[in-house]
């Protein structure tokens, strides 16, 4: 197991912090590793720590069923004069776990993580028994410099192959390595995207049509860094012979989301300083799965960058919006506590008409915050334009944050 390094650094930040560590994301994009290269890491600290540990996907744990079967579990392992550190993998397949987890916390001496493959694990039940008393750490797949430790590759390979394979790939951890079979990759790529379809959507919120949700989904995938919104969707669908109300698209979309499928960028409006209610972007969770689902094609080489640079700054901490200046279109506001960053993501500045489109919304604005163009040139490399700067997003991905 690969160590991700800005996971286990948050994982060990909050260790012994009175808080539930609470570890989300897709699944397979590498939570169980984390967890339990988390507690090789507490019994290299100290071989005697009580670490219990347990994942749900496995048999070991199949006779626990419920929230009572799982504290008579861990009550058996926990040494009651030392502190415990329980780590729980996928808890949501045990039924009312947070009764569990509430009563350890009161109970015990323990510093209590948790990992779940679907938003449902942060409901309003674990609110209303853990209320301000956890920390959500949510997980991601590889970003670019992770899949290049990740990936295996030819001698001689140049940084732009590489870049290439990440494109078509996209980032799931468990089967990079399988990349140079391409027959083998598609099928373990389409089943972890089956698995989360059914298990994470289809049975949690038993739908019984499955083929209108994969049509939502795959409009998503089609319409990648476009402008959205429930009722475009339900027209189109319409228009296609499936009469579908909007209302409808409004909560496939967010189970779609709860599922981590597909993340959403809202709108904010820079000059009115406001969040927009109408229309938003929605971005696939791995480039591999969309590209498995839809094929790869040349021509969506700018949805597929915008994709990647969408997570990247996800990755990097930052909330992730869209930019609306008057009429113009800012693809990416990157905010945090400290700083606020606009981006715009395209494959070229070369011909002209792309300069005058990519710079005028930048140019129509009003303030002192970094502006930056992030292209595939590599003529673009760290210049700058009226205080706009073109950087090549190969080097803006493998730059230390």
């Amino acid at each position: 197991m690969i160590n991700r390094e800005n996971y286990m650094n948050k994982l060990l930040s909050y260790k012994d912090k009175d808080f539930i560590k609470v570890i989300t994301g897709i699944r397979r994009c590498g939570k169980s590793s984390l967890l339990k290269l988390f507690m090789n890491k507490l019994k290299e600290q100290n071989s005697k720590t009580n670490v219990i540990y347990m994942n749900f996907e496995s048999f070991e744990f199949d006779k626990i069923i419920d929230y009572k079967d799982m504290y008579t579990e861990i009550k058996k392992q926990i040494n009651s004069e030392e502190k415990a550190y329980i780590l729980l993998d996928e808890v949501q397949r045990v039924t009312n776990w947070e009764k569990c987890v509430n009563a350890l916390t009161v109970d015990f001496n323990c510093d209590i993580y948790i990992t779940g493959s679907n938003a449902y694990l942060l409901s309003s039940e674990l609110s209303t028994y853990l209320s301000g008393r956890y920390i959500e750490i949510k997980m991601l797949p590889l970003s670019f410099k992770e899949f290049l430790k990740f990936a295996s590759f030819k001698n001689n390979i140049s940084i732009d192959e590489k870049f290439n394979q990440y494109m078509k790939y996209g980032g799931m951890p468990g089967i990079i390595k399988l990349s140079d079979d391409y027959n083998l990759f598609d099928d373990a790529i389409k089943g972890i995207y089956n698995t989360v379809f059914m298990k994470d959507v289809i049975e949690k919120n038993k739908l019984t049509d499955a083929s209108l949700l994969e049509k939502v989904l795959k409009f998503l995938m089609c319409n990648t860094g476009s402008l959205i919104s429930s009722k475009k969707i339900a027209d189109f669908l319409t228009s296609q012979g499936t009469k579908v109300t909007h209302n409808t698209i409004l909560n496939y979309l967010e189970m779609l989301e709860n599922a981590y499928i597909v993340y959403k960028a809202p709108r904010y409006d820079i000059k009115g300083k406001e969040l927009l209610k109408t229309l938003e972007k929605y971005y696939i969770v791995d480039i591999g799965i969309r590209n498995s689902i839809l094929g790869f094609r040349d021509s969506d080489f700018g949805h597929i960058i915008e994709n990647i640079v969408f997570f990247e700054l996800l990755n990097r901490g930052y909330t992730v919006t869209v930019g609306k200046t008057d009429s113009l279109e800012v693809d990416f506001i990157a905010t945090n506590s400290k700083e606020k960053k606009y981006y715009q993501v395209t494959l070229s500045l070369l011909e002209e008409h792309l300069r005058t489109r990519e710079f005028a919304p930048l140019k129509n604005i009003n303030d002192n915050y970094e502006k930056t163009i992030l292209t595939l040139d590599r003529v673009y490399n760290e210049t700058s334009e009226e205080g706009i700067k073109c950087r090549n997003i190969i080097d803006f991905l493998l730059e230390e944050e």
